[in-house]
């Protein structure tokens, strides 16, 4: 039995958890959702640490403006912070902004040009619960500890499923114990999101020496804080076997602005804000963290994913390659990665969300993130 779940539980919470995961990645997209159009930019008040006037706050150099939507629509109740390094940048992060909103989404975006440092985005300091998007960093750190020659890739782990992490994929959806190379592991965590996988490499470095590595590279904006499983365990600890009633908590906690489910605080979460994720992303892209050849089988690694529903929708063509990682849990719906050019061009997207409704399936969603990345990346290259 898994520790502190009755087996009933592991398998119903995480087999109904990744039926619709698997529904959802099997829909398929036709339009994309335009209501409510693009707001009306006005300056308005910006957080503490940053500057306001007539044209808009800024951060570390960078322009930033607050919107508000049209006086015909309903006045939000969050007013997002945007970047941008010319009024152009922010027109685009303000229309991704506003088609987030009228599919009832929070959330931050972050595009950076890793050649000219140029960026557009929203919101991007704000810590998120990462759900799988923390197996990148995760990653990096037990690659850093092959390169220093302190972990073998070839060294063999079995994982029993009467032991190891629920999970709708890989290792976490076997039913027999597998034996498998350390490398292979890293291997399932990034290319299928295999938590079990995930589980497996943090009982050979454990999370705090995570959290210690991340933080000792100075990326302050990403903690490691859990098992991939305590987010099972956290979810049926307040709605034990009911994949729905759990789902209608994350979403009526976004809203009142608590959380029932602790991995859903980000206090508590494995966290990160879109800045200090595009941040990794860029110092990966320019091999300018951890030991020689972790970042570039990192990169590797990050072009074996198979799930395309997300940014990879509209960033895959026969002239660019994306690399990127999916998180997805109850309300949540995030990718990062980064879109290469055969021209040159490289761009560091984030991109988190959290749903305002109650949908285990939601395509629309997924379409949206893949057009703001299309968007961004079309506005960073004129």
């Amino acid at each position: 039995m898994r520790e502190g779940l009755g087996d009933e539980w592991g398998k119903g919470f995480a087999d109904e958890h990744g039926r619709r995961l698997a529904e959802e990645l099997g829909g398929q997209l036709t339009g994309r959702d335009t209501a409510g159009g693009s707001p009306t930019s006005t300056a308005g008040a910006v957080p503490d640490g940053t500057t306001d006037g007539t044209t808009g706050g800024t951060t570390g150099g960078t322009p930033m403006s607050t919107a508000r939507r049209s006086p015909s629509s309903a006045a939000p109740a969050h007013r997002p912070v945007y970047v941008g390094d010319d009024r152009a940048l922010l027109d685009v992060a303000e229309g991704i902004a506003a088609d987030w909103a009228a599919l009832g989404v929070r959330g931050s975006f972050l595009a950076r040009d890793l050649g000219t440092g140029e960026q557009l985005g929203f919101d991007v300091e704000e810590s998120t619960p990462l759900a799988s998007v923390v197996k990148v960093p995760l990653a990096l750190v037990v690659l850093d500890r092959i390169a220093h020659g302190d972990l073998d890739p070839a060294h063999p782990v079995t994982v029993d499923p009467g032991t190891s992490s629920v999970g709708p994929t890989g290792l976490a959806a076997f039913r027999y114990p597998a034996t498998v190379a350390v490398g292979d592991l890293l291997t399932l965590m990034l290319s299928v999101s295999d938590n079990a996988a995930a589980d497996a490499l943090l009982g050979l470095v454990p999370v705090a020496d995570v959290d210690a590595r991340l933080c000792a590279w100075g990326c302050d904006g990403i903690r490691m804080r859990h098992r991939m499983n305590h987010l099972y365990e956290c979810a049926a600890g307040a709605a034990g076997n009911d994949f729905s009633l759990a789902l209608e908590l994350a979403v009526r906690d976004e809203g009142a602005g608590r959380h029932t489910i602790e991995t859903l605080d980000p206090a508590h979460a494995n966290a990160g804000s879109a800045a200090a994720l595009v941040g990794l992303l860029e110092r990966v892209w320019c091999d300018g963290i951890a030991g020689p050849g972790a970042a570039a089988e990192l990169r590797r690694l990050m072009g074996l994913q198979v799930f395309t529903q997300r940014l990879a929708s509209e960033l895959r063509t026969d002239t660019l390659r994306w690399n990127g990682k999916t998180g997805t849990f109850l309300h949540l719906r995030h990718e990062i990665g980064v879109v290469e050019a055969e021209s040159g061009e490289r761009v560091a997207i984030a991109a988190l969300t959290r749903a305002g409704r109650r949908a285990g399936l939601a395509p629309d969603i997924d379409l949206a993130i893949g057009v703001a990345g299309r968007e961004a990346f079309e506005a960073l290259r004129k």
